[in-house]
Protein backbone atom coordinates (compact mmCIF):
# COMPACT_ATOMS: atom_id res chain seq x y z
CA UNK A 1 0.00 0.00 0.00
CA UNK A 2 1.14 3.30 -1.12
CA UNK A 3 0.87 6.49 1.42
CA UNK A 4 -1.29 9.08 -0.11
CA UNK A 5 0.58 12.13 -1.56
CA UNK A 6 1.35 14.76 0.23
CA UNK A 7 -1.63 17.69 -0.26
CA UNK A 8 -0.54 20.88 -1.72
CA UNK A 9 -1.65 24.54 -0.36
CA UNK A 10 -4.18 25.30 -3.31
CA UNK A 11 -6.06 21.54 -2.65
CA UNK A 12 -6.30 22.14 0.81
CA UNK A 13 -7.70 25.56 0.24
CA UNK A 14 -9.96 24.41 -1.98
CA UNK A 15 -10.71 21.30 0.59
CA UNK A 16 -11.29 23.90 3.31
CA UNK A 17 -13.67 25.90 1.09
CA UNK A 18 -16.11 23.01 -0.08
CA UNK A 19 -16.07 22.50 3.58
CA UNK A 20 -17.15 25.45 4.38
CA UNK A 21 -19.83 25.87 2.09
CA UNK A 22 -21.15 22.69 2.48
CA UNK A 23 -21.31 23.07 6.18
CA UNK A 24 -22.89 26.99 6.17
CA UNK A 25 -25.42 25.89 3.58
CA UNK A 26 -26.61 23.16 6.02
CA UNK A 27 -27.72 26.22 8.19
CA UNK A 28 -29.61 27.91 5.70
CA UNK A 29 -33.35 26.45 5.99
CA UNK A 30 -35.33 28.27 3.03
CA UNK A 31 -38.65 27.65 4.63
CA UNK A 32 -37.77 30.05 7.90
CA UNK A 33 -37.13 33.00 6.27
CA UNK A 34 -35.47 35.61 7.73
CA UNK A 35 -37.02 37.79 10.71
CA UNK A 36 -37.93 41.34 9.04
CA UNK A 37 -38.35 44.47 10.84
CA UNK A 38 -41.55 46.03 11.90
CA UNK A 39 -44.83 44.41 12.33
CA UNK A 40 -45.32 41.64 9.71
CA UNK A 41 -49.09 41.85 10.39
CA UNK A 42 -49.26 45.47 9.37
CA UNK A 43 -50.09 44.81 5.50
CA UNK A 44 -52.58 42.77 6.94
CA UNK A 45 -54.07 43.69 9.86
CA UNK A 46 -53.68 47.65 8.93
CA UNK A 47 -50.94 50.16 10.61
CA UNK A 48 -52.32 51.75 13.61
CA UNK A 49 -50.13 54.73 13.24
CA UNK A 50 -52.23 55.77 10.15
CA UNK A 51 -55.64 56.72 10.84
CA UNK A 52 -57.21 54.55 8.01
CA UNK A 53 -54.49 51.99 9.41
CA UNK A 54 -56.44 52.56 12.89
CA UNK A 55 -59.92 51.82 11.48
CA UNK A 56 -58.44 48.84 9.41
CA UNK A 57 -57.07 47.27 12.23
CA UNK A 58 -60.32 48.19 14.63
CA UNK A 59 -62.27 46.46 11.65
CA UNK A 60 -59.95 43.38 11.91
CA UNK A 61 -59.89 43.12 15.11
CA UNK A 62 -64.02 42.70 15.64
CA UNK A 63 -64.02 40.35 12.21
CA UNK A 64 -61.62 38.32 14.30
CA UNK A 65 -62.85 38.73 17.45
CA UNK A 66 -59.51 39.31 19.14
CA UNK A 67 -59.05 41.25 22.09
CA UNK A 68 -55.35 41.33 21.83
CA UNK A 69 -56.11 43.34 18.63
CA UNK A 70 -58.78 45.50 20.12
CA UNK A 71 -56.60 46.16 23.42
CA UNK A 72 -53.81 48.49 21.86
CA UNK A 73 -56.13 50.37 19.98
CA UNK A 74 -57.63 51.34 23.13
CA UNK A 75 -56.46 54.43 25.15
CA UNK A 76 -55.85 53.79 29.27
CA UNK A 77 -58.24 57.06 29.59
CA UNK A 78 -60.73 55.92 27.20
CA UNK A 79 -64.66 57.21 27.51
CA UNK A 80 -67.87 55.75 25.67
CA UNK A 81 -70.16 57.61 25.54
CA UNK A 82 -74.09 57.17 24.09
CA UNK A 83 -77.33 58.56 24.28
CA UNK A 84 -80.39 57.17 26.61
CA UNK A 85 -82.75 58.59 24.62
CA UNK A 86 -85.59 56.88 27.11
CA UNK A 87 -84.04 58.87 30.16
CA UNK A 88 -83.26 61.83 27.91
CA UNK A 89 -79.68 61.05 29.30
CA UNK A 90 -75.83 60.34 28.44
CA UNK A 91 -74.25 57.13 29.60
CA UNK A 92 -70.84 56.41 29.35
CA UNK A 93 -68.13 54.09 30.51
CA UNK A 94 -64.19 53.80 30.88
CA UNK A 95 -62.11 51.48 29.71
CA UNK A 96 -62.30 48.22 32.02
CA UNK A 97 -65.49 48.21 30.88
CA UNK A 98 -65.45 48.83 27.58
CA UNK A 99 -62.79 45.86 27.52
CA UNK A 100 -65.04 44.02 29.27
CA UNK A 101 -68.47 44.35 27.23
CA UNK A 102 -66.11 43.74 23.41
CA UNK A 103 -64.79 40.94 25.27
CA UNK A 104 -68.45 39.95 26.23
CA UNK A 105 -69.68 40.01 22.54
CA UNK A 106 -66.82 38.46 20.76
CA UNK A 107 -66.95 35.21 23.03
CA UNK A 108 -71.02 35.57 22.59
CA UNK A 109 -70.98 35.99 18.86
CA UNK A 110 -70.21 33.38 15.92
CA UNK A 111 -69.58 36.36 13.41
CA UNK A 112 -69.37 39.79 13.24
CA UNK A 113 -68.91 42.16 10.44
CA UNK A 114 -68.03 45.94 10.35
CA UNK A 115 -67.92 48.20 7.26
CA UNK A 116 -66.78 51.58 7.98
CA UNK A 117 -68.30 54.15 5.26
CA UNK A 118 -67.77 57.60 4.69
CA UNK A 119 -66.20 60.02 6.76
CA UNK A 120 -68.35 62.68 7.57
CA UNK A 121 -65.57 64.87 9.20
CA UNK A 122 -62.00 64.33 10.13
CA UNK A 123 -60.09 67.37 11.93
CA UNK A 124 -56.22 67.01 12.94
CA UNK A 125 -53.72 69.09 15.34
CA UNK A 126 -50.87 70.71 13.88
CA UNK A 127 -48.83 68.37 15.31
CA UNK A 128 -50.92 65.44 14.13
CA UNK A 129 -51.23 64.02 17.70
CA UNK A 130 -54.89 64.54 18.15
CA UNK A 131 -57.60 63.82 15.62
CA UNK A 132 -61.10 64.02 15.65
CA UNK A 133 -63.33 62.02 13.29
CA UNK A 134 -66.89 60.89 12.42
CA UNK A 135 -67.65 58.60 10.18
CA UNK A 136 -70.23 55.85 9.01
CA UNK A 137 -70.49 52.05 9.52
CA UNK A 138 -72.64 49.04 9.36
CA UNK A 139 -72.83 46.26 11.36
CA UNK A 140 -74.10 42.69 11.37
CA UNK A 141 -73.89 40.81 14.63
CA UNK A 142 -74.68 36.70 14.33
CA UNK A 143 -74.74 35.78 17.87
CA UNK A 144 -76.25 32.42 16.56
CA UNK A 145 -77.04 31.16 13.04
CA UNK A 146 -80.07 32.59 12.54
CA UNK A 147 -79.99 35.71 15.12
CA UNK A 148 -78.90 38.48 13.10
CA UNK A 149 -78.50 42.03 14.43
CA UNK A 150 -77.93 44.75 11.80
CA UNK A 151 -77.59 48.32 12.41
CA UNK A 152 -75.62 51.09 11.29
CA UNK A 153 -74.57 54.42 11.93
CA UNK A 154 -71.76 57.34 13.04
CA UNK A 155 -69.07 56.72 15.21
CA UNK A 156 -67.26 60.35 16.77
CA UNK A 157 -63.91 59.28 17.79
CA UNK A 158 -61.60 61.26 19.33
CA UNK A 159 -57.89 59.69 18.14
CA UNK A 160 -54.86 60.61 19.97
CA UNK A 161 -50.97 59.54 20.21
CA UNK A 162 -47.77 60.71 22.11
CA UNK A 163 -45.99 61.61 18.84
CA UNK A 164 -46.65 62.02 15.05
CA UNK A 165 -45.03 58.42 14.74
CA UNK A 166 -46.61 56.53 17.06
CA UNK A 167 -49.94 54.46 16.20
CA UNK A 168 -53.26 55.90 17.66
CA UNK A 169 -55.34 55.10 20.26
CA UNK A 170 -59.19 55.77 20.71
CA UNK A 171 -59.26 58.22 23.78
CA UNK A 172 -63.18 58.88 22.90
CA UNK A 173 -65.42 57.24 21.33
CA UNK A 174 -68.84 58.70 21.22
CA UNK A 175 -72.31 56.94 19.55
CA UNK A 176 -73.78 58.89 16.81
CA UNK A 177 -75.89 56.45 15.52
CA UNK A 178 -79.35 56.65 14.03
CA UNK A 179 -82.27 55.71 16.24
Amino acid sequence: MQPAPPKTGLTMCLFIAASVAFLSAGCWNPFAPGVEEGDPFEQLLGDPSTIEGFFTRFQNAYQLRDTTLYGPLIATDFTFTFRDHDNNVDVSWGRNEEMSSTYRLFINSQDIRIQWNNIISQNLNETKTQGQIIRRFDLTVALEASDLIRTDGAVNFVLTREDSTDNWQLRSWRDESDL
